[in-house]
């Protein structure tokens, strides 16, 4: 069970307007996503002696937090603001607790603060990229056009205070019953992620089972339990078909049997039919196979067509999904939100997966979407993992020039790795040293 950290968001209120902040796309927690000021509760906010009747039943902590934030993010002293009366209010909204799927888990406290008048921000642009007030009713329809990445909580309190300015002690947590349905997310609208218990790699648990217009893409729960599970959360989703990314068993696991439970088409590319079918030659029996290849419209997001986009590197037949405003790059295993990408085996080729990388760094989407973990903003974390392969490549040459061999390498440079992925770390050793001998990079 992961530690649960408290966090504290600023939801700053004057007449109909809000004033939200879009992080910037290099945090490495949340990039890209629009949020209220704020951030987790230090240890030194505890120490806070400030007195005023509109705090005096919050706990210090909090209130500690909440002043040395906005003091951080927007150059504003609140108690200042409290003491001149530019504070006309101050409530509880309500407080929301990441659930227990997530591997990094906070308890964020949601206050809303009332202003007579505006006050002047200097904000931190090494936090935030876009700083604006709005109105609620606006921010939501730009998330409803797919313009804006939003973590539940934020969206459900912005729907409450268009409803209500004064909303106070509202329930904020993601609702879902385990014992019957698999946890959903939706931080981009129309791109709604199912989180069924996967064979996936550690530290991730659980693969993304993504619906995106009438397709349900690498549905693969472990068992048949967790397949009943998505199912009957899947079950008022109108689908037509089932897409796979690539052949990994842990992207397709159950999806023939969801398939027939759902009469659906499965969607894949020729490379991973034959993958699965030489393991498993009656796989997809009784079912009609569609074929998917770079370019072809699968689907609509939002009235806008849905291509595929061949991904090879980490599997020969990967695909990807990009809507034509390139607002979000479904990225399947090109990166991990959890854990890391194994480059290996007959399926896996490193110079072919650094080509990729570059490629749709170059595409620059909005927004990409993993197969274990959230959607992140923009392509930094694209750009940081192209960084790290030639870091490595760059290592692992100068280990060859040394006359190391493949065990020296594997222990000189992943001597802190868990020992359960120390196999996938050898795998991807074998790919950079295959492309560092065919380049003649020694």
């Amino acid at each position: 069970m992961s530690s649960i950290l408290d966090a504290v968001s600023i939801v700053l209120v004057c007449k109909d307007e809000i004033f939200p902040i879009k992080r910037q796309n290099f945090l490495r927690a949340f990039p890209g996503y629009w949020a209220f000021p704020g951030g987790k509760v230090d240890e030194v906010d505890a120490d806070s002696k400030d007195t005023h009747p509109l705090i005096n039943n919050i706990p210090p902590k909090l209130w500690g937090a909440i002043r040395r934030e906005a003091q951080e993010e927007l150059g504003v002293d609140l108690y200042d603001l409290l003491n001149t009366g530019t504070i006309t209010d101050l409530k509880s909204i309500g407080m929301a607790l990441t659930p227990d799927f997530n591997p990094y888990r906070f308890r964020t406290y949601f206050y809303g603060i009332h202003l007579k008048e505006k006050p002047s921000f200097t904000v931190d642009t090494n936090e935030a990229e876009i700083a604006q007030w709005m109105k609620p009713e606006d921010f939501i329809a730009k998330y409803q056009a797919g313009e804006m990445l939003v973590v539940p909580p934020v969206l459900r309190v912005v729907k409450l205070l268009a409803q209500n300015p004064f909303c106070s002690q509202e329930k904020l947590d993601l609702e879902y019953d385990p014992s019957l349905e698999v946890p959903m997310i939706e931080t981009i609208c129309g791109v709604r992620q199912y989180m069924p218990l996967s064979h996936t790699l550690p530290p991730a648990n659980r693969t993304n089972a993504l619906v995106i217009g009438d397709l349900v893409i690498d549905p693969s729960p472990k068992d048949e339990n967790e397949l009943e599970k998505l199912l009957y959360s899947i079950r008022d989703e109108e689908l037509k078909a089932v897409f796979l990314t690539h052949h990994h068993v842990d992207h397709h696991q159950f999806a023939p049997d969801l398939a027939r439970k759902r009469n659906l088409p499965i969607y894949l590319s020729a490379d991973t039919q034959m993958r699965i079918e030489a393991q498993r030659p009656d796989y997809f029996s009784r079912l009609t196979l569609l074929r998917a290849q770079d370019t072809q419209v699968v689907t609509k997001w939002l009235g806008q067509d849905v291509r595929v986009v061949e991904v090879p590197g980490h599997d020969k037949g990967q695909l990807a999904l990009m809507p034509q405003s390139r607002s979000w790059f479904l990225a399947g295993d090109l990166f991990q939100g959890v854990g890391t990408v194994v480059i290996g085996g007959s399926e896996g080729d490193m110079a072919e997966y650094l080509k990729t990388l570059e490629r749709v760094i170059n595409l620059s989407p909005e927004a990409v979407i993993p197969s274990h973990g959230i959607a992140l903003g923009g392509v930094t974390i694209l750009e940081r993992t192209l960084t790290h392969r030639k870091m490595r490549e760059a290592q692992i040459i100068d280990l060859l020039k040394g006359q190391k061999n493949e065990d020296e390498i594997l222990v000189i440079l992943y001597s802190d790795v868990d020992q359960r992925l120390l196999k996938y770390a050898r795998e991807n050793i074998r790919s950079h040293i295959l492309k560092i001998k065919r380049e003649n990079l020694t």
